[in-house]
């Protein structure tokens, strides 16, 4: 019997295509865990057939989608809490463009908003730590500070070993050559998709790598 799989996938954003011949090669299995690491939404160009995607995911397997920086702006905008002009400058012009906005800031059809409302912070399974962009390295997961674990780039310094020896899965620092970041305690998966590089995907155990082009070809 195969053993259940971990699997991590690094920032999407909009790439649908990319998703679905990604999840093609991986071919999720019931057991398997599958653990996004957020950016669903923004600059590609179909940020809702991301989310149609992940929901039907949802039903193959278990699935564990964090918060991105990216949905948090936009969920932000759409309930008020802030102007809409930064999100827009990054990227939410083409989030608005593939639901058909039309002037109403409640876009999101209510499945939609279900899984937006569902994202978490983290999530921690056996030795892996897994989140969006970064992390405190000496306080608890619990305790971790929302703009470290949304926004924090690692080109502005790569956190320590965190104090609980857990090796950390990370996106959102785009590194545009395409290439996995591994700096042992921590590994970055953002291999830049939507601007020319790929969407990868990493099964922890055993360090299996998938990549696809923004176009859907397998690396």
């Amino acid at each position: 019997m195969a053993e259940n799989r971990l699997i991590a996938i690094g920032d999407i954003h909009g790439c649908s295509t990319a998703l679905r011949s990604l999840l093609l090669a991986i071919d999720p299995r019931p057991g398997d865990t599958i653990v996004t690491l957020g950016d669903y939404v923004d600059r590609g160009p179909d940020s809702r057939g991301i989310v149609d995607q992940l929901i039907a995911l949802r039903e193959r397997t278990r699935l564990i989608p964090i918060l991105g920086n990216h949905e948090e702006m936009m969920m932000q905008v759409i309930r008020g809490e802030q102007p809409y002009q930064a999100w827009l400058r990054f990227g939410g012009l083409e989030t608005l463009e593939s639901y058909g906005f039309s002037g109403d800031m409640k876009f999101l059809p209510p499945d939609h908003e279900a899984f937006f409302q569902s994202l978490v912070d983290f999530y921690v399974e056996d030795e892996f730590f897994f989140t969006h962009a970064a992390y405190n390295p000496t306080l608890p997961f619990e305790e971790q500070p929302s703009d470290l674990l949304r926004w924090h780039s690692l080109r502005d310094g790569v956190p320590a070993p965190h104090v609980s020896g857990k090796q950390v899965i990370v996106g959102h620092t785009a590194n545009q050559s395409g290439e996995v970041l591994d700096a042992g305690h921590i590994i970055c998966i953002d291999t830049f998709c939507y601007g020319g590089g790929y969407l990868t995907a990493l099964d922890v155990r055993n360090r299996a790598i998938w990549q696809v082009t923004k176009e859907g070809f397998l690396r």
